[in-house]
């Protein structure tokens, strides 16, 4: 089968998105099938160009008018699609329902293919409530628009349980990994005694890494000479970082047990994991109105084989003896009941590996085309 994977954004290898998007066309790679990668991409001289497989196979110019262009023309696209004789078209939504990708799905369903469009949270208005003006713009459009462009799908993909989105039938799946690019975690214990908690992600308030910074402050003022150390790895140059700084400013001598360390990939980012002692994954997923979700985060932490807490509904998650639950509102982390539940965590990493087989993008992938 011909593949399609398009998103409508950039593409950077080392971002998590990014990761992710890699891992699913290599599962899809995997159950040989012919995938074909289409991105958006700005160039060093500011030109707006849609690729496929690194080829540009359409410069839209710069300025304002090749913005508005790129957002709404998607004849190349087409074209390739027709060329190629593509089968199914898998889209990942950028919230940009609008009347040129309207258009662009119809000319795409002429051809035969199937389209299969991926909302990788939802629900998702909610998280433009933080956003600046102009993105909220984009919203408003997407709002009106999105049900005429579900109409167009054959199905969209969703880590919720919802049944319908936007009118349309549902593929729930889980967000996957690539066992084969996420090495366990070889655990090293420190030289001081250190206790190490580790979050990886680009910070963003419904993280909640300010409850977990709270709960360590609080648990350092009670004992001063704790020896624990939370490191945060991850972009940390946006007003959600800035509120995580301020916290730790809040608590005497915290800036000595929690570190921003900014990006990390490759063998620096697991020399992280391999001396973590627990993961702390999304607290606040209920400030962006979500109750139940299928992080990417839970499942790196599990896949590098490492107890983890969050405090969401994951069902792939919710009885696993390597997990604990923190409640979902704006109370403090409890860093002594976290240091309890991982001294009374005995189950070893590969078994924490091996308990997530089924979520191999392989598999997950293949649920999509099944249904297709």
């Amino acid at each position: 089968m011909k593949i399609l994977y398009m998103l409508f954004h950039g593409f950077d290898e080392a971002s998590g998105i990014s990761k992710k998007i890699m891992a699913q066309i290599v599962g899809l790679q995997k159950a040989n099938h012919k995938v074909y990668l289409c991105h958006y991409e700005r160039t060093e001289d500011d030109h707006r160009c849609r690729m496929i497989d690194n080829e540009v196979v359409e410069d839209y110019g710069t300025g304002v008018w090749a913005a508005a262009k790129s957002r709404y023309n998607f004849d190349s696209v087409v074209e390739f699609v027709d060329k190629h004789a593509i089968d199914v078209a898998y889209i990942r939504s950028f919230h940009n329902a609008n009347p040129g990708v309207i258009r662009f799905f119809k000319k795409l369903r002429k051809l035969g293919v199937r389209i299969a469009l991926e909302i990788p949270t939802y629900p998702y208005d909610t998280e433009y409530n933080r956003m600046p003006i102009s993105w909220k713009m984009v919203l408003c459009v997407d709002r009106i628009f999105r049900y005429r462009l579900a109409a167009q799908c054959n199905c969209i993909v969703t880590f919720s349980d919802a049944e319908k989105i936007f009118g349309q039938r549902t593929v729930c799946i889980s967000n996957g990994v690539d066992f084969d690019e996420t090495p366990l975690a070889q655990h090293l214990p420190s030289t001081d005694g250190s206790i190490h908690l580790l979050a990886v992600a680009e910070i963003h308030y419904w993280h909640g890494f300010d409850r977990a910074v709270h709960g360590l402050g609080l648990y350092v003022q009670k004992y001063p000479d704790a020896p624990i150390v939370f490191d945060i790895v991850g972009p940390n140059f946006n007003h959600d970082a800035d509120v995580i700084k301020k916290v730790i400013s809040q608590y005497p001598n915290l800036e000595k047990h929690v570190f921003l360390h900014g990006p990390k990939h490759g063998e620096e980012l697991t020399a992280f994991f391999n001396k973590a002692d627990i993961c702390i994954a999304s607290l606040a997923r209920h400030r962006s109105g979500i109750t139940k979700i299928k992080t990417l985060k839970n499942r790196e932490y599990a896949v590098r084989g490492l107890p983890f807490v969050y405090s969401e509904i994951d069902e792939d998650f919710e009885k696993m003896p390597y997990v604990m639950k923190a409640p979902a509102d704006e109370t403090p982390l409890d860093i002594e009941a976290l240091l309890r539940f991982k001294s009374h965590c005995t189950i070893d990493p590969k078994s924490i590996r091996e308990s997530i087989r089924h979520l191999d993008w392989k598999v997950q992938m293949k649920r999509v085309l099944d249904e297709l």
